[in-house]
């Protein structure tokens, strides 16, 4: 998973997580364990009603809505991975 992400270097990417997180930010870099994207939206699908899909849409419609200059994220809990640009209207 680790060089499949390093293709991402320097993009906007929404990675989704074992938990509730999702995360919108620019991917910054990629090490053994962690994954560190730069203004992000650290998001908790529990705080609202809005689906995870929705709310990565409006994202890429509105923009990143930033609320943390960085973020380690642990590898071990990314689930999934995508560019935002890639993110498709339902």
């Amino acid at each position: 998973m680790k060089s499949d992400l390093e293709e991402y270097l320097n993009k906007k990417i929404v990675i989704d997580s074992t938990a509730s997180w999702i995360y919108i930010g620019v991917l910054e870099r990629v090490t053994a364990h962690c994954v560190v994207l730069s203004n992000v939206d650290a998001h908790d699908n529990t705080d609202t009603a809005t689906s995870k899909e929705l709310y990565v849409f409006e994202s890429k419609t509105t923009g990143i809505k930033s609320n943390r200059q960085t973020v380690h994220i642990n590898l071990a809990h990314v689930v999934s991975f995508s560019l935002l640009e890639d993110v498709k209207e339902f």
